[in-house]
């Protein structure tokens, strides 16, 4: 049990590190961003206040999640895996908000949704109740495409 919550902890301080080294690259906040907010937005983006509060529930289920991720297979497959999950977590902040690179955006998050699906396939197939735990995370990189997309077609 306690290499349970040591993996938890661990997955915990590794994605919110990841949310945080994303936000520092970002530059600045979106609401601060003058790039962005010259931008033709999606009449569905959420506002600011959705963001900080979704990320936090995505990454805390996504830390139980990937606690039975290695608790069922703590292997190198798995851990590349995940490491290329932050590598394209951390990168859409900068890619998106500092270079101005909308169509790169738009790929690192379909290879973001990618990586988690392939996870659960590698892990647990699709008839399993993990599904349940990164759900709020697949919808959200949906909405985050769709807002991607509709700045990439629409500006």
């Amino acid at each position: 049990m306690a290499k349970v919550i040591t993996s938890f902890f661990l997955f915990l301080i590794l994605n919110f590190g990841a949310l945080g080294l994303g936000g520092f690259l970002m530059g600045s906040s979106p609401a601060a961003n003058s790039w962005y907010l010259a931008q033709n937005l999606a009449p569905w983006t959420p506002p600011g206040w959705v963001f900080g509060a979704a990320w936090t529930l995505i990454m805390l289920l996504f830390s139980v999640y990937m606690t039975l991720v290695w608790k069922k297979n703590p292997g190198k497959q798995n851990a590349l895996i995940y490491g290329v999950h932050l590598l394209l977590n951390i990168g859409w902040n900068p890619v998106f908000f500092q270079l101005h690179l909308v169509s790169a955006g738009l790929v690192i998050l379909v290879a973001l949704l990618s990586v988690i699906l392939l996870t659960q396939h590698k892990n647990f197939g699709w008839k399993n109740w993990s599904l349940v735990l990164i759900l709020p995370y697949c919808i959200w990189l949906c909405i985050a495409t769709s807002l991607n997309l509709y700045v990439l077609l629409y500006n």
